[in-house]
């Protein structure tokens, strides 16, 4: 894989994640229980951590350092999860996703700037831009799909929302 190619498979899940959310209200991005207590504005916050997280270390990976675990830092992933959803739960749904597009725009601007030989094979560097991004986008734009499936037309509940902490529910996503 190269650059390009990493960038086609970044931007392909990319958009299949704005799809996922696409034409929602402003009511129905902040309802509750698209995975687990979380709201899609909640979720979009979530992308924007791991990418904001994904822009801190990957500099670090490229000079050769290793960015501190979890669960040293934080007490898991879980723990992460859980300090940074509170941390933005009080930004308006319009800050989310501008944090969430200005954030995503220096992603890719970082990326290609990266040196080619990061991408053509499995690095440090390669598995965590995948593991922050082009494999985390789509468990999120599924469960979106699947909440919107299970909530009756025009309604800001419905069945099939579940209680609990989204960083639970992620945890079975491979912790992201």
């Amino acid at each position: 894989m190269d650059t390009s190619q990493l960038l086609k498979r970044l931007d392909k899940a990319w958009v299949a994640f704005n799809e996922s959310y696409a034409g929602l209200s402003d009511s129905e991005l902040m309802a509750p229980g698209v995975t687990s207590a979380w709201s899609v504005r909640d979720i979009l916050a979530h992308v924007t951590t791991w990418e904001e997280d994904a822009l801190k270390h990957l500099p670090l990976i490229l000079k050769g350092g290793k960015p501190p675990r979890y669960y040293v830092k934080y007490g898991g992933i879980d723990a992460f999860n859980a300090q940074m959803t509170e941390q933005k739960r009080s930004l308006s749904r319009s800050e989310v996703r501008r944090q969430l597009a200005r954030t995503h725009r220096r992603l890719i601007d970082f990326i290609e700037s990266a040196p080619e030989d990061q991408f053509v094979r499995e690095t440090r560097f390669r598995r965590r831009l995948r593991l922050d991004t082009y494999s985390h986008y789509p468990l999120h734009a599924e469960g979106i799909r699947k909440w919107r499936q299970q909530r009756p037309a025009g309604r800001d509940g419905g069945p099939g929302q579940r209680s609990g902490s989204g960083s639970r529910e992620l945890s079975r996503f491979g912790g992201r």
